[in-house]
């Protein structure tokens, strides 16, 4: 029954953390667009709080949560192939896109963003390729 638990709170925070992770992104298109000091200044509190407050916690508790799965049964998770090895490397790589992202926030709450709404519009398709890859992985495990 722990075990059912777990994987239910896993699902959800991963859920928080991915909702993040498209929507701060968006943020940063519309904070690369807009021209006025009310406008920037919106933007970067929307964006500091999203990460600190949902962001971070939800990445927290989606890692602790899959590693207490992993650690209740390791060898269903690792002797069925390298599938999970796989899907572990793909959330090493979105945990450093979401700290690129927090990186992005502090400078444009610094005022020092110099890329454009257009690069953002394609770092926003990175965690939906990410998500697409580890669904593919946990569910058809294809090696």
């Amino acid at each position: 029954m722990l075990y059912l638990w777990l994987k239910a709170f896993h699902i959800v925070s991963l859920v928080c953390w991915f909702a993040g992770l498209f929507y701060l992104p968006r943020l940063f298109v519309y904070h690369a667009q807009s021209e006025d000091s009310i406008s920037k200044e919106r933007f970067s509190v929307m964006e500091r709080k999203l990460y600190r407050g949902i962001m971070g916690p939800a990445m927290i508790a989606t890692l602790v949560f899959g590693i207490w799965l992993i650690s209740l049964n390791p060898s269903a998770y690792f002797g069925q192939g390298a599938w999970m090895h796989a899907k572990l490397t793909l959330v090493v790589i979105l945990i450093g896109y979401h700290h690129m992202c927090g990186a992005q926030v502090k400078r444009f709450a610094r005022g020092e963003n110099t890329r454009s709404h257009v690069f953002y519009r394609w770092f926003n398709e990175v965690p939906v390729l990410i998500l697409l890859a580890i669904v593919v992985l946990v569910v058809v495990r294809p090696f």
